[in-house]
């Protein structure tokens, strides 16, 4: 309740000065002159309540910036010379300016933006390692010298070993018997291959 009597406060106070402002006997404001009675270099407690703390003091030095309503003379004529060369310009030719500016603009933006994407990459491929040393030696060890390869052939696989690797021959030799076999995880049948794989490796020098 009490926010809304103020707000009737308020509302009437407005109304009744829209009136007055509205009546044919008031002057019109624009044509009215503020100029400052009082100008002090001390700070003003008051000014500073009713600016919110922005103007401290009312002096001769801030009373030309608070109080101006046109800007500066050389502004003015810089204004007026801009406003007379775009009357001299058509709409056609004004149009056509502006899509060349866009334009130059949007090249400008794209220029900006690759530039900036480049150098992200750039910096990227310089900061960032894409393969690991150690894993590359690794694999490289496996693929030459059979370095760190397992001889068994994990339960379930059933697959047929490639001739190509060392010792697959014997492998299939002395596995030929297993393959008919399902290979249930029990270890007995899992020993001819090893012999066979054994064999094989003794049989062929520096391997």
């Amino acid at each position: 309740p009490s926010v809304l009597d103020s707000f009737a406060l308020l509302s009437g106070q407005l109304n009744t000065l829209n009136k007055v402002l509205k009546h044919e006997k008031t002057p019109l404001l624009r044509n009215q002159v503020i100029i400052p009675l009082v100008l002090s270099p001390d700070r003003d407690e008051e000014i500073m309540r009713q600016t919110e703390g922005r103007v401290p003091v009312f002096s001769h030095e801030v009373v030309p910036d608070h109080l101006r309503t046109k800007p500066d003379p050389e502004v003015e004529e810089q204004e007026k010379q801009l406003i007379t060369d775009a009357a001299r310009i058509s709409p056609d030719v004004a149009q056509k300016q502006i899509q060349s500016l866009n334009k130059m603009c949007s090249n400008l933006l794209e220029k900006i933006s690759k530039e900036e994407r480049e150098s992200e990459s750039g910096g990227l491929r310089q900061n960032k390692q894409t393969f690991n040393p150690a894993d590359t030696n690794a694999l490289v060890a496996a693929v030459a010298f059979g370095k760190g390869l397992s001889n068994r052939r994990p339960p379930g696989s059933g697959g047929s070993v490639q001739s190509g690797q060392p010792g697959a021959g014997a492998i299939i030799a002395g596995a030929s018997g297993m393959q008919q076999v399902p290979m249930s995880g029990a270890p007995a049948p899992q020993q001819p291959m090893l012999a066979g794989v054994q064999m094989a490796q003794a049989g062929q020098p520096g391997k």
